[in-house]
């Protein structure tokens, strides 16, 4: 069998950024100590990004990519249970890039592109969400409050979305953001934003999604 060619350094050095932001948090992890972990000299990691601003950049570039093709298929989401699959997909991006949302009052008040292009993902975010209630819940032509409740159920979820992991951080500071808690954190998230949508739903539809709910229902919540 061929041996994989070993990762080029570039990729290399936001490998390694990627997991100390999300372990340590941005502001608390240096160039120095990202060298130091991959066993470089400052010198090559500067070579490939001249700033640590460069390294959020192409990382919050990444996860930028990603989360639009997620939300893109929000299109293809028929019934509950593909609901479920996405907002389940969403939350396990967030967690992989974290770093962003653990510290993004921090990034976005020293961060131009951040400041600039995080408004943008919370309004797709809130559009693809409100795609997906349409869809559960598909009727004749609403009226002005029934419209505005849409909106409002759908912002309630991307503030859920955007805030659950300091949630977390903040009852379990010492490990909320650890590996290991990645699973019980993903599903919480989804059980409370799957909860907001619940009782927009027609009958048959919210009682699928209970079912949904309470099969997934992590240990503690």
């Amino acid at each position: 069998m061929a041996k994989k060619a070993p990762r080029r350094t570039a990729e290399r050095i936001l490998v390694a950024a990627l997991e100390l932001f999300n372990r340590f948090g941005e502001p608390n992890v240096s160039t120095t100590l990202i060298s130091s972990e991959l066993r470089i000299s400052p010198g090559n990691l500067y070579y490939h990004y001249p700033s640590k601003d460069e390294l959020v950049n192409t990382l919050f570039g990444q996860y930028e990519g990603q989360l639009y093709e997620l939300l893109g298929a929000s299109e293809d989401v028929r019934d509950v249970e593909d609901c479920w699959f996405f907002l389940h997909s969403l939350f396990e991006l967030i967690w992989q890039y974290r770093f962003l949302y653990r510290d993004l009052n921090h990034l976005l008040s020293r961060n131009r592109r951040l400041e600039t292009h995080f408004p943008v993902i919370l309004m797709r975010k809130r559009g693809a969400l409100r795609l997906l209630l349409d869809t559960l819940r598909p009727g004749q032509p609403l009226a002005a409050e029934d419209e505005r409740t849409r909106d409002a159920v759908a912002a309630s979820m991307v503030v859920l979305l955007t805030y659950w992991l300091s949630y977390e951080y903040v009852l379990q500071p010492r490990r909320a953001l650890e590996p290991d808690n990645a699973e019980d954190a993903l599903l919480r998230g989804a059980f409370h934003v799957l909860g907001l949508l619940a009782p927009h739903l027609d009958a048959e539809p919210r009682d699928h999604l209970q079912a949904l709910i309470e099969a997934y229902v992590p240990a503690t919540l």
